[in-house]
């Protein structure tokens, strides 16, 4: 398979025409090579406009322009602290850490996690650590964070996410439950008030452990 070519038809097929036209995202996902973050049974469809399947209980990999759309929606700087909420396969923590200062990865899945740190260490990137825990409500331990990018759907957003960004931080969130979810990006704008800005509408894999909204009961 010609890898390279297969990329090529990924971002002018699929990417550009879902509005990613940012250069410096284009670039990075010309540079960082999707096929090295794919299981190997799924290589072939590395590039493929769907849902790849990357650990036994559920986890996916975001669709390539979904991951697209996000990363440009933040657009990270080289002074950004960020969070990534899902590590799954590194690879969207690949995309951060190539703009950002630092990543702070977090898989609530240890074997995953494991293979994240592995695959982030071949490609020879040293400015993620891929932690397990958690992050269904964030991750304090390194809180505030200029970014936090949610890899996996919330039927709601817990107020103590938003609560980790610094003031003038972005974060990208999927909110809602199948058949309807939005992706939004929130931004705080001073310590007590934030904006939200409907990017699209999608339907992803949700958050393992995310907040529920309360049902009624009758």
């Amino acid at each position: 398979m010609d890898f390279d070519q297969a990329r090529f038809n990924m971002i002018e097929q699929q990417i550009r025409p879902w509005e990613v036209l940012d250069p410096e995202v284009l670039a990075l996902l010309s540079e960082v090579k999707r096929e090295d973050f794919v299981p190997a049974a799924y290589k072939a469809l590395a590039f493929s406009d769907v849902e790849l399947p990357i650990g036994t209980n559920g986890q996916t990999m975001l669709e390539p322009k979904i991951e697209a759309r996000l990363l440009q929606a933040l657009a990270i700087k080289n002074t950004d602290i960020v969070l990534d909420i899902g590590s799954g396969s590194g690879y969207m923590a690949a995309l951060l850490a190539a703009k950002a200062e630092y990543v702070y990865s977090v898989e609530i899945d240890p074997a995953l996690a494991e293979r994240a740190k592995e695959k982030l260490r071949q490609q020879g990137i040293a400015n993620v650590s891929v932690e397990v825990g958690d992050g269904a409500r964030g991750w304090a331990a390194h809180a505030p964070y200029d970014v936090i990018a949610i890899s996996g759907s919330m039927p709601l957003l817990p107020d103590e996410i938003r609560q980790q960004l610094k003031v003038g931080g972005r974060m990208v969130v999927i909110v809602g439950e199948a058949p309807v979810m939005e992706a939004k990006l929130v931004t705080r704008t001073d310590e007590n008030a934030f904006t939200m800005i409907n990017l699209f509408e999608t339907v992803v894999a949700p958050l393992t452990n995310a907040a529920q909204r309360e049902q009624f009961v009758f």
